[in-house]
């Protein structure tokens, strides 16, 4: 289920970003600016995204709420109290814990990568060697990791059914430092930073989807919302780390190579934590029956 949303995701941000450059590049034939396309593609989004809510809001089920507020207590306070108890309740789930600590450095990796890709390529392939930045080909390139990122997630959900949860999003972190050197040591042309961006993609949603599948086994039965908030922390909360590193070194060497590579210090480390986690142990403390969450261990 993690597998196909991503790749429903990442297949949908692919169809309306293929329809505004189409409609960008007729604009000026339809009677519309350059300045008022980008604002209509904008639009686009806000409406995209709303309609496929209705459809979230239309057909899941909603659950009745698992506590009431106490006499006198507002929202934000029950929310902060609820957080105390999370983090209180995660003490005692220790490989729940370690998951989550290396899901932090692995992710952060994975979003910094994603987020500097378009500067890190356009410095690289065109800045440093005085040319103008070709910006068809940056848009082309996020256009064709929308839809490897479709066909990645689907390519490793039948990978975990073939290895493990566990072990395909090992897989992929081992690919995404792979990813890394090649950008720091081996790319400098356009044909190579295609490829490069292809297996990123290809692995940019089975990362992401695995890690949600994993860690939602390893939580206690009827706590999905509690712990999917320790998740987002995780997941957002440190997401400036990366880029922080990558902009320190950027500023200490003036090499956006070497920023690159300074990343695969979150993917190792991540790999490291998640290796000695034992998936298995996390699934019986948080009470997941082996009938629902079939083996995962290294």
């Amino acid at each position: 289920v993690s597998s196909r949303g991503y790749a429903l995701g990442y297949l949908g941000g692919g169809l309306l970003l293929a329809a505004n450059l189409i409609f960008f590049r007729f604009a000026s034939d339809l009677g519309f600016s350059a300045s008022h396309a980008q604002r209509l593609c904008l639009l686009s989004a806000g409406l995209w995204w709303f309609g496929f809510s209705l459809v979230t809001f239309r057909r899941l089920k909603a659950r009745p709420p698992g506590q009431s507020l106490a006499p006198g207590q507002s929202y934000l306070a029950a929310g902060f109290a609820g957080l105390r108890g999370t983090f209180r309740e995660l003490v005692r789930l220790p490989h729940t814990r370690n998951f989550l600590v290396s899901y932090l450095f692995f992710n952060d990796g994975v979003q910094t990568v994603l987020s500097m890709a378009s500067l890190f390529l356009a410095q690289e392939l065109f800045v440093a060697r005085g040319l103008e930045v070709n910006k068809a080909f940056l848009v082309g390139l996020m256009l064709m990791i929308q839809f490897v990122g479709f066909a990645g997630s689907l390519v490793f959900e039948r990978i975990a059914a073939a290895i493990g949860a566990k072990r395909g999003l090992l897989l992929a972190l081992a690919i995404w430092s792979g990813v890394v050197v090649y950008g720091y040591g081996v790319l400098e042309t356009q044909a190579q930073a295609w490829g490069m961006a292809a297996v990123a993609a290809l692995v940019m949603g089975g990362s992401q989807a695995l890690a949600r599948s994993l860690y939602s086994r390893m939580i206690p039965p009827r706590r999905e919302a509690a712990f999917f908030g320790l998740y987002e922390i995780a997941n957002s909360g440190t997401a400036w780390i990366g880029t922080l590193i990558f902009g320190l070194v950027v500023s200490a060497t003036n090499s956006y190579r070497e920023a690159l590579l300074s990343l695969i210090a979150l993917f190792v480390i991540g790999s490291v934590l998640l290796a000695l986690t034992d998936t298995d142990r996390a699934m019986q403390e948080a009470g997941q029956s082996e009938r629902d969450s079939p083996p995962d261990s290294v």
